[in-house]
């Protein structure tokens, strides 16, 4: 999910073999803080093989997700492209544009089912994934939506909970899903990548969208809802191929 950030350096090494690291980089003060100095929090990433002198491609997973979301595709995408300086200089949004999207979101939803599983009687992750999966069929009909919502479930001390912080995003989705109102633009290369099924990125927000992104090209992917790159992976690795080459 594109979302409108401060640009943080992360202590970069070189990228060797596969791992997971973790950095701490400092967030702003949230206004229950009072106005606080910025606090810092832990930022989970992972490093693939690729060209140590090269710019690394960065990807950023978007609400309900995790850095494991785009394995698959960044080998894919690091053993393919080399990762090439002149490749990596520009951006690509995922199903997602730069307005507010609450009228378009079942997200509400999906935090209100998956708070209502009651897991403490479960014995093993197996157990817990097909009680939970039963409990929110009802409210999110894609399999593959709860699939994904799944990869959440995870057990700590011997209890199977929701590694998201459900409450606070709860609390806070009104502003996740809203924009803030810019005026700055961004001059490079880039790619808006919509399924052909979702409601997040339409043809009405085209004119915000070249207005901050002024060589914005945009593309479909057909038969894919918002998560284009677990549904259609092919067509998300070919189209990000093509927009880097």
């Amino acid at each position: 999910m594109l979302r409108w950030t401060r640009a943080w350096t992360v202590p970069y090494k070189g990228i060797g073999p596969s791992n997971s690291s973790f950095s701490r980089l400092p967030v702003a003060p949230s206004s229950s803080q009072g106005g606080t100095e910025p606090r810092p929090v832990p930022l989970s990433y992972k490093l693939l093989d690729g060209e140590a002198a090269s710019p690394p491609l960065v990807f950023l997973h978007g609400l309900f997700g995790s850095k494991t979301n785009f394995n698959s595709i960044a080998k894919a995408l690091a053993q393919q492209t080399g990762r090439r300086p002149e490749l990596v200089e520009r951006l690509i949004a995922v199903d997602i544009s730069p307005v507010e999207t609450t009228s378009s979101s079942n997200f509400p939803n999906y935090i209100a089912a998956m708070r209502a599983v009651d897991m403490a009687n479960e014995a093993s992750l197996s157990g817990a994934r097909k009680l939970a999966d039963e409990r929110l069929r009802s409210v999110i009909q894609s399999a593959s939506t709860r699939q994904f919502l799944l990869t959440n479930l995870v057990e700590v001390d011997g209890h199977f909970v929701w590694r998201l912080n459900l409450d606070a995003l709860a609390q806070h989705m009104d502003k996740i899903l809203d924009f803030p109102a810019l005026q700055e633009t961004y001059s490079g290369p880039t790619l808006f990548l919509r399924g052909g099924n979702s409601q997040f990125l339409l043809p009405s927000h085209y004119p915000e969208i070249r207005r901050l992104f002024p060589r914005a090209q945009m593309q479909t992917v057909p038969n894919a809802s918002h998560w284009v790159h677990s549904e259609r992976p092919q067509d998300f690795t070919a189209a990000v191929r093509s927009f880097l080459a």
